[in-house]
């Protein structure tokens, strides 16, 4: 057995969850709802407040399955109940970021603002003008838009200016240091 797959998924108070015979799963919670279609060799059971996910094939396919459902399960109980947050820090001289509507404006050194428009899900909340956190209830979806964001101006090595996420140590390097004293004679 897979020791992700064979965990419980605990369902907390208010979280409703739908299983069709199709193995499409829809969970609802006070925060929203979300619809996915599992691998129909997976069989998955509601009981006792509980949820589990069971293989009816014990072959190296169905192995990866189990883990991969629990966690996207549990991802999704989750996300309705709590939801997902990722944090960017902006750094740089004249980097900065504005809200405007529910679109964000950044500032990152081009000749022109960079407008990021939010998809169906995602809120976009600014902390300062150096902070952006990127809310929604689908993690996927959290982590691909902070990810795009990210991708419009990546942290350099060599002074660290750019947006990077909130705790991610930026790799420096040291840059030119002038002549050494090494070298032709």
């Amino acid at each position: 057995m897979s020791r992700i797959g064979k965990l419980p998924i605990p369902v907390p108070k208010g979280v409703d969850i739908r299983l069709d015979a199709n193995n499409e799963v829809t969970v609802k919670g006070p925060k929203g709802t979300l619809t996915q279609t599992f691998h129909p060799d997976l069989q998955i059971a509601q009981q006792d407040g509980t949820l589990q996910v069971q293989r009816t094939n014990d072959d190296g396919f169905h192995r990866s399955l189990h883990g991969l459902t629990r966690s996207l399960l549990a991802n999704m109980v989750q996300g309705v109940t709590t939801g997902y947050t990722k944090t960017l820090e902006i750094s740089g001289v004249g980097y900065r970021v504005a809200k405007e509507g529910s679109d964000i404006v950044l500032a990152l050194g081009f000749s022109h603002p960079v407008r990021v428009s939010p998809p169906p899900g995602i809120t976009f909340t600014i902390e300062g003008n150096t902070r952006l956190h990127v809310a929604g209830i689908d993690k996927q979806l959290v982590g691909e838009e902070a990810a795009k964001i990210r991708r419009i101006r990546k942290p350099e090595p060599y002074k660290g200016k750019g947006i990077a996420y909130a705790g991610e140590r930026i790799r420096r390097k040291a840059g030119k240091t002038g002549k050494t004293g090494k070298g032709k004679k």
